[in-house]
């Protein structure tokens, strides 16, 4: 069970520097990021050199009876170092530089009394889970044990003091990963303080193995997961957040984009799909083609429709964006159905061979853009005005109502006209003899 806590620890540290690694290689000489980084590699390194199989791996290949506890208890000493150092980036000041280096010759200092204190000392029989306790009163050993101990529970009692104390003075994220960070390493002190209570319990004459072989394993991979958790959480919180950002706004669009989909099929505007994209990518990927569709519109833009449902909108609601939002959504609804008459009026004629009369064409527009392409937020607001329409205003909602919207004609042998189906100039409807043509050719 040791070893599964001790495995599944530092899969779950490494697992956190694997995440930071790509930051890190952008930004290698960021002191703080390479504090977070050196935290959880040594405190991943400390749960595999502790699993009794490694323990047992480090001795047989190295020949050195126990040479895997000081290994062990450097790598803790080591972390201990890297916490403090990070303690001191996140607490910041004018001072930073000099403090970091302080603890980092300290606990350099211990590392050292941990290898002088090894190669003085004679643990010949090899111990796999419980050194500390089964040496705790041998010359040397003893005094390895308690300095490596007391130097982990200095270490994380100043993180845990600090963290939780910076907490109270922030919000958000940051807030959220330091109460986490300080509660990782109150679980962590429980490390230092079983195995001390246990070495105590040694010296007292009694025996409570189960202290540092049971509990302080439990307390130090809880750590080690509200630790990685709590380091994480700060920096990956405003990815996600703009990750629910993009999300929305992208749903948010589909309006706008659904109103412009047989437009974007027709003319093969819209960019192949992102496979496996974020929703950032997806976000970009949909306004991209909206915008491609907006463009190619800009030929049968009705400016007076606009105008005229500006007026409207803005007199009932006296809301200058959204009476913009739903005049540009009229103008959209009104080109999209005008290219789509202009296409199949175009296609009808050529298909055919006439005898007489002129072929009424819907005319592409006054070719006048109503200005520049609307940004993110007005795109939002125009396919919020789509999803829940509201009726545009009559004529005589701009004084001295509307032109006619200009049709263009186009001869064809014979010289009288054809009215094209669904289009506003009809000669029929307009009260004119309808004007008969002969088909050319034998009948």
């Amino acid at each position: 069970m040791n070893s599964l806590i001790n495995y599944l620890s530092c899969g779950a540290l490494w697992l956190g520097l694997a995440a930071k690694a790509p930051d890190l290689l952008r930004h290698r000489h960021d002191p703080y990021l390479r504090a977070i980084c050196a935290v959880l590699a040594l405190a991943g390194l400390c749960f595999l050199l502790g699993a009794p199989p490694t323990v047992g791996a480090v001795n047989g290949l190295s020949g050195v009876s126990n040479l895997a506890a000081p290994l062990t208890y450097a790598a803790i000493t080591g972390y201990c170092a890297a916490s403090q150092v990070l303690v001191v980036h996140l607490r910041g000041g004018p001072r930073v530089g000099r403090t970091a280096r302080r603890w980092k010759l300290a606990y350099t200092g211990v590392v050292l009394g941990i290898a002088v204190a090894f190669a003085l000392g004679e643990a010949p029989a090899e111990r796999l889970t419980d050194f500390d306790t089964y040496y705790a009163k041998t010359p040397y050993l003893a005094e390895m044990i308690v300095l490596y101990l007391v130097a982990h529970l200095t270490a994380v009692t100043v993180t845990t003091v600090s963290a939780l104390h910076w907490a109270r003075q922030v919000r958000g994220a940051l807030r959220a990963g330091l109460v986490l960070l300080g509660t990782g390493a109150l679980c962590g002190a429980g490390y230092s303080v079983a195995k001390l209570v246990a070495v105590g319990a040694r010296w007292s004459g009694l025996d409570w193995p189960v202290l540092g072989t049971a509990v302080s394993p439990a307390a130090a991979g809880l750590g080690a997961l509200l630790t990685v958790v709590g380091v994480l959480v700060p920096l990956v919180a405003p990815r996600v957040a703009e990750w629910r950002r993009a999300g929305r706004e992208y749903a948010r669009l589909e309006p706008l984009e659904r109103a412009l989909d047989d437009l974007l099929v027709r003319r093969a505007l819209r960019l192949p799909r992102p496979r496996l994209a974020s929703p950032a990518t997806l976000l970009m990927w949909r306004r991209t083609s909206i915008h491609n569709a907006l463009s190619h519109l800009d030929a049968y833009v009705d400016r007076d429709l606009y105008e005229r449902t500006r007026a409207g909108a803005l007199a009932a609601t006296g809301d200058a964006e959204l009476a913009g939002a739903r005049a540009w959504a009229a103008v959209v609804t009104d080109a999209v159905r005008h290219e789509a008459r202009r296409r199949e009026a175009a296609g009808n004629a050529a298909g055919r061979t006439v005898g007489s009369g002129r072929v009424v064409v819907p005319e592409a527009g006054a070719g006048r853009p109503l200005g520049p392409p609307p940004d993110p937020a007005a795109l939002a607001r125009i396919a919020d005005a789509l999803a829940s329409p509201v009726p545009a205003p009559t004529a005589s909602a701009v004084p001295g109502g509307t032109k006619p919207v200009p049709s263009r004609t186009e001869p064809v042998p014979g010289g009288g006209t054809e009215p094209v189906p669904g289009d506003d100039t009809n000669p029929v409807a307009s009260g004119a003899e309808p004007v008969p043509y002969e088909r050319s050719g034998p009948a």
